[in-house]
């Protein structure tokens, strides 16, 4: 497609966009927003503890933040007591009832025009200290079949075509794949949520990532369960080393 046509039909999606939805902020409906900012508005961004973005310190395996002054690494009592298959993770942002807002409209409403606000999230924290680190692949959490033809989407994966555009860094979205369909993680506690997906993922026939070091992406992390259970699929198919990177971290 020439640049005048990539151009044209920019301009033309833009303004279906604004006749389906005015350039409002989609939370408050007040204030204005475009479809670039994921029709959220900046009075929303800034309400205090809208939109908290993770700094150290935190936990040097799962990124829990710490609400503290301390200067040395540390590891959380989740960490110290499951046996993670992920080498550590990191999150953009705390889960704030505005984030896991937008997640929730997200996933459940296919409220696709909050991508660009969740995405962009994501690569102001994750975009840079992945291009320095050397990471072969992005790999989304993949969804039970069902679930997927029932969502029509894979949050995790549209976000991660997002982070790998912004990266350089490649996407396969098909090396590993949910064999067993789940419950929701939102009502369990740690060991059920780690019984729930201990089984839940396998490498596809044929993936061979030996050697490859793998980020995994998520929308949400909290107890770290699903995402180590897909990580030991990942080390299953030979990856070196499993790094997680997801939007918001549940506290």
């Amino acid at each position: 497609m020439t640049a005048t046509r990539t151009t044209a039909w920019k301009s033309w999606l833009e303004t279906a966009l604004f006749f389906f939805y005015p350039e409002v902020c989609q939370l408050c409906g007040a204030e204005r927003a475009t479809a670039a900012e994921g029709y959220v508005c900046g009075r929303c961004w800034s309400r205090p503890g809208a939109v908290r973005f993770i700094q150290p310190p935190f936990c040097e395996r799962c990124g829990l933040p710490f609400a503290g002054d301390l200067t040395t690494p540390f590891a959380c009592s989740n960490c110290r007591e499951m046996d993670l298959a992920f080498s550590r993770a990191r999150a953009a942002v705390v889960a704030s009832e505005l984030v896991l807002d937008v997640i929730h409209r997200y996933k459940y409403g296919r409220a696709l025009w909050f991508e660009p606000f969740l995405a962009d999230l994501l690569i102001r924290r994750a975009a840079d200290p992945l291009r320095c680190e050397g990471w072969d692949l992005l790999v989304p959490v993949p969804l039970f079949s069902v679930k997927q033809r029932e969502r029509e989407f894979n949050q995790a994966e549209r976000l991660a075509g997002r982070l790998s555009a912004a990266t350089g860094i490649a996407l396969n979205p098909r090396c590993v794949r949910r064999v067993l369909p789940t419950q929701t993680q939102t009502f369990l506690n740690r060991t059920q949520r780690a019984a729930n997906v201990r089984k839940a993922f396998a490498p596809r026939p044929g993936a061979d990532l030996r050697g490859r070091r793998v980020v995994l992406v998520d929308d949400v992390l909290t107890t770290g369960a699903t995402t180590s259970a897909c990580a030991a699929a990942l080390r299953a198919a030979g990856a070196a080393d499993v790094c997680v990177w997801t939007v918001a971290r549940g506290l």
